[in-house]
């Protein structure tokens, strides 16, 4: 099934957003930092009989407004929210990746009821950073590969020649050369760059400094997926989950940190095995509680 754009209109902003309606069982797919909603289309292709899926360019990506100001966690669950609204969903499960994966923990910490379940693909900064940190940000924009693609570039052609070199972009299959093309546009100089914002990259990064993914433990169930070659591959990084997820499934898939675009089809079925068994423990719940 092909998605369909669609467009939330709030008083500050407007949200875009894929959706592929289909199936039934609400499911929201977030993109990480720098990316934007398009890099879920295998996914959403592969679940949509089962799934009413929507997959936000979150605030500052891809096609959704781009302000200069308020990127804080608050603003973009209630983004979120607002778009369950919508929708009237009351819960849906959420697949998130990177930056995401901690706004995901947070989510599920304050407003658990809307979650059935959390996704957490290599997630990163899910603590909360010393505040001398913030003086290597100059440094990370530099050397962090999802930021590489923001530009500017002098032409499409370079963009593309310069991009096919990062990791996210290794094989250059057709999903990948999608995602590129959907992500860059050209600029009123005449350059080309990423639809990220500067504004929005300051701003998350500041809010990810500020605000600790973990302050209680959290009984959402929880799937975390470690890419064989993804950013998490230290004991003490994975750690703050195993401590604070009690409801915690842990799962090896192969390529690296972005796993969707790299190596769809094991990733795909991956998260697929975990929301079906999600839903089979709701039925059974289901069937418990009528006896």
């Amino acid at each position: 099934m092909i998605s369909v754009r669609q467009t939330l209109t709030k008083p500050d902003i407007q949200l875009s957003y894929l959706e592929w309606n289909q199936g039934q069982e609400p499911l929201i797919l977030l993109h990480g930092l720098g990316d934007h909603a398009g890099v879920w289309s295998s996914l959403g292709d592969y679940l949509a009989t089962d799934y009413h899926i929507v997959a936000p360019d979150m605030r500052g990506h891809g096609d959704s407004s781009k302000p200069e100001k308020d990127y804080t966690f608050e603003s973009a669950i209630a983004d979120l929210e607002a778009l369950m609204d919508q929708l009237e969903w009351s819960t849906a499960h959420v697949v998130s990746h990177s930056w995401t994966g901690k706004l995901a923990a947070i989510w599920a910490r304050i407003n658990p009821k809307r979650l059935k379940s959390i996704t957490l693909v290599d997630p990163i900064f899910i603590w909360q950073m010393p505040s001398f940190f913030q003086l290597t940000f100059p440094l990370l924009y530099r050397v962090l590969p999802f930021l590489k693609s923001m530009g500017p570039f002098a032409s499409y052609q370079q963009a593309e020649q310069q991009i096919r070199q990062l990791s996210q972009y290794q094989g250059w299959n057709s999903l990948q050369q999608q995602v590129f093309q959907a992500g860059i546009e050209q600029k009123p100089d005449g350059s080309w760059g990423s639809k990220f914002t500067i504004a929005a990259r300051d701003g998350i990064f500041q809010a990810v400094m500020q605000v600790p993914g973990f302050i209680t433990p959290i009984d959402t169930p929880a799937l975390f997926i470690q890419p064989q070659k993804g950013l998490n591959r230290q004991n003490w990084q994975i750690r703050p989950y195993k401590t604070n997820l009690k409801n915690l499934v842990f799962c090896q898939v192969p390529g690296n940190h972005w796993p969707f675009l790299t190596h769809p089809a094991e990733f795909n079925q991956t998260v697929a095995s975990f929301l079906a068994s999600q839903y089979s423990r709701s039925q059974e719940s289901g069937v418990r509680s009528q006896n």
